[in-house]
C-alpha cells in the first residue's frame, strides 16, 4: 500500500498543480462585463456607437467643454468625448467597470483627458460640468434633476432613450446605422432662473417658471396684463406683454436686450 501510495504521489502533485496553474489564469482573466448585469441603481445596458456619437453632435462638444457620465459603465460617452478633445469624467459605483474604462482609455490614447472615479452617481458633484452624456432610466434622472438645474444656464444634458418628467426636450434625435434598439436621445438646455418679481420700466413683472417654460404678469399702472410665449433657452429669454415682444439674456440678477432697449432687475423678496 505505501508503494502503490508513493508511485500515485507525482501524478497527484502534477494534477494539483495543473489545477491551481488553471485556477491562476482564470483569476488572470480581464474582467468583462455582460449585457444586463445588475448595479447599484440600473442594470448595464451599453450605448451604441452610432447614438453615443449623435448625442455628442447633439449637445455639440467641442475640446472646451468638462463632458460628465453619471453611471459610466465602461466609459464609451466619455472616450467618445475625449477623441473630441473635451475633458471627460465617468462616474462608476462598480470598480470593474472602473479599471475596464481606464484601460480602454488608454488604448484609445485618451487617457490623459477621459479620467475615472468609483462613486455614487447621486453624490457626485457634477457642478462644473457643462455637458452630461447620460443613459439612466427616468426615475435615476427625476431624482438627479434637482442637480441638474443647479448647473450654469446652457450647459447641455443629453439622454440615451429617457426623459425627464415634466421637462420638454430641446431637441430630439434619432442616430443613423446600426443602433438597435437604442437609436433616439433627448437633448436638454439648463434653463436661468427667472421666477420671481423683476422691476422693469414698464413695471412690476412676476414671473413663473417650469423648466424653460415662463409665464406671468406685467401690473403696471394698476392693470395686470399676462405674458405669453415666455420660454428660456439656457440664459436667453423672450417672452410677449400685450403684443410687445421682449427678447434677451439673463444674467444673475438682471436681464437685459442685446440693443439696449430694455432692462430689468429682480426685487428683493
Amino acid at each position: 500500500m505505501m508503494q502503490r501510495i508513493s508511485r500515485l504521489a507525482p501524478a497527484v502533485c502534477l494534477a494539483v498543480g495543473s489545477a491551481l496553474a488553471g485556477a491562476g489564469t482564470a483569476a488572470e482573466k480581464p474582467f468583462e462585463p455582460v449585457v444586463g448585469q445588475e448595479g447599484k441603481d440600473v442594470v448595464w445596458v451599453p450605448t451604441p456607437p452610432a447614438l453615443v456619437e449623435k448625442m455628442l453632435d447633439m449637445a455639440k462638444v467641442t475640446p472646451r467643454d468638462f463632458v460628465m457620465d453619471l453611471g459610466s459603465g465602461d466609459g464609451r460617452n466619455v472616450i467618445a468625448a475625449a477623441r473630441r478633445g473635451a475633458r471627460a469624467l465617468g462616474v462608476e459605483y462598480n470598480l470593474n467597470m472602473v479599471e475596464l474604462s481606464e484601460r480602454l482609455a488608454e488604448k484609445e490614447g485618451v487617457a490623459g483627458k477621459a479620467k475615472f472615479v468609483q462613486g455614487d452617481m447621486y453624490e457626485a458633484d457634477i457642478s462644473q460640468a457643462t455637458v452630461l452624456a447620460l443613459f439612466l432610466l427616468t426615475e435615476n434622472l427625476n431624482r438627479l434633476t434637482p442637480k441638474f438645474l443647479e448647473l450654469k444656464p446652457g450647459s447641455r444634458i443629453v439622454v440615451n432613450g429617457f426623459t425627464i418628467d415634466g421637462w420638454e426636450a430641446d431637441e430630439t434625435g434619432r442616430a443613423d446605422g446600426d443602433c438597435g434598439s437604442w437609436c433616439t436621445a433627448y437633448l436638454y438646455i439648463v434653463p436661468a432662473r427667472v421666477a420671481g418679481k423683476w422691476r422693469l420700466p414698464q413695471g412690476e413683472l412676476t414671473l413663473e417658471q417650469r423648466f424653460q417654460k415662463v409665464t406671468g404678469a406685467l401690473n403696471s399702472k394698476g392693470a395686470s396684463v399676462p405674458v405669453t410665449d415666455g420660454r428660456l433657452f439656457g440664459d436667453r429669454l423672450s417672452f410677449t406683454v400685450d403684443g410687445v415682444a421682449f427678447t434677451g439674456s439673463v444674467t444673475g440678477d438682471a436681464m437685459h436686450a442685446a440693443d439696449g432697449t430694455w432692462r430689468a432687475t429682480r426685487m428683493s423678496d
